[in-house]
C-alpha cells in the first residue's frame, strides 16, 4: 500500500523542523506543573486556542473576556465549543472522521448560518444546495438531493442576520474548489486519516489543516473546523495526547506567514507543501511554548 504522507515527510526541511517540535514537545511534557495540574493547563491551551482561531477567523477576542464569557462574539463562542469536543472525538476520528468534521462544524457555526447548514458540505447547483453526512454513514444520491433541496429552502426562509458571506475566504485565498472537486478531495483526505502512515503525526494534521482550511468543504467557518481538526490529529495520533499544545496560538501568533504558507500550499508544488508542514512545525514549537508560560504561572501561583 502506497503512503502518499511519507513522501511529504521527507520533503527538504521537514524531517528537522518536525524533529525541533517533538523536542519542543517533549520538554512541555517534562513539566512538573502537569503531574498533578495537566487537566488545568489542557483548559487553559483550549482556551487560548479557542481565542487565536476566532481571531485568524476575523473575530478578535480578548483572552480574560472570552474566560468570563463577556464577550458575546457568536465565533469565539464557536471556536470554544468546537476545541471543547475535541476531547469527545478521538474514538470516531480514525475510523469515522466525516462524522467528527461534521460535528466541529455544527458547534462552530452554531448560530452562524442557517441550522439546515450545520455541519453540511457544499454540494453542486444540480443537487440546488448542500448535502449532509449522515451518522449512519453516507447518504444515498437520492437522499443528497432531497436533503439539499430542503435545507436550501429552509436557508432562504430563515435569512439569518448573522450569515456572513465573506467569512468563506477571510484569509484572502481566493475561490474555493467547485463543490464536485471539493467532494474529491475532501473523499482524498478521508482516505489519508483512515489509511496507516508512517508519517508523523504533526506532518498528518499538517495537511488536514490545509486541507480543510483551502477547499472549504462547508462553506463557512472552516477555518475554524480545520485548525480544530488539526488539533484532533495531534491528539489522536500521539504528538500531544493530552491537548497541551496551543497550536492555535502558534499559527496567530507567526501573523501573515499563516495565510502566506497557506497560499504556498495551494500552488501544489514540493516548495509550497513543505514550507507550509515548516510552518505548522513552528506553529507546534509556539503553541509548547505558549503551554510551558501557563505551566510556570500555575507553579508561581
Amino acid at each position: 500500500m502506497s503512503d502518499p504522507l511519507a513522501a511529504v515527510a521527507g520533503l527538504p526541511g521537514v524531517p528537522e523542523a518536525v524533529r525541533s517540535a517533538r523536542t519542543a514537545v517533549d520538554r512541555l511534557y517534562g513539566h512538573r506543573v502537569l503531574r498533578r495540574r495537566g487537566p488545568e493547563v489542557s483548559a487553559e491551551s483550549a482556551l487560548r486556542g479557542a481565542r487565536a482561531s476566532a481571531a485568524l477567523e476575523g473575530a478578535g477576542v480578548p483572552l480574560e473576556a472570552l474566560r468570563s464569557g463577556a464577550d458575546g462574539s457568536p465565533v469565539a463562542a464557536g471556536a470554544l465549543r468546537a476545541s471543547a469536543e475535541i476531547g469527545r472525538l478521538g474514538a470516531i476520528w480514525r475510523s469515522a472522521p466525516r462524522q467528527a468534521l461534521a460535528r466541529l462544524h455544527a458547534l462552530a457555526a452554531a448560530g452562524l448560518v442557517p441550522e439546515a447548514l450545520l455541519g453540511r458540505p457544499r454540494t453542486g447547483p444540480e443537487d440546488g444546495g448542500p448535502g449532509t453526512w449522515s451518522a449512519e454513514g453516507d447518504a444515498t444520491a437520492e437522499e443528497h438531493a432531497a436533503g439539499a433541496v430542503g435545507a436550501l429552502r429552509r436557508a432562504q426562509e430563515e435569512r439569518l442576520d448573522g450569515v456572513r458571506p465573506e467569512i468563506a475566504d477571510v484569509l484572502g485565498l481566493g475561490p474555493a474548489p467547485e463543490a464536485d472537486a471539493a467532494a474529491v478531495r475532501l473523499t482524498s483526505l478521508v482516505s489519508l486519516i483512515t489509511s496507516p502512515t508512517k508519517a508523523p503525526a504533526l506532518v498528518l494534521g499538517a495537511i488536514v489543516h490545509a486541507e480543510l482550511v483551502t477547499v472549504r468543504p462547508f462553506g463557512s467557518f472552516d477555518g475554524l473546523v480545520a485548525r480544530a481538526a488539526e488539533r484532533l490529529t495531534l491528539v489522536e495520533f500521539g504528538l500531544d495526547p493530552k491537548s497541551l499544545v496551543a497550536v492555535e496560538v502558534g499559527h496567530h501568533d507567526l501573523g501573515d506567514a499563516y495565510a502566506e504558507n497557506l497560499r504556498g500550499y495551494m500552488k501544489g508544488t514540493s516548495e509550497g507543501v513543505g514550507g507550509w508542514i515548516r510552518h505548522c512545525a513552528a506553529a507546534v514549537e509556539l503553541g509548547a511554548r505558549e503551554a510551558t508560560a501557563v505551566c510556570e504561572a500555575l507553579q508561581r501561583g
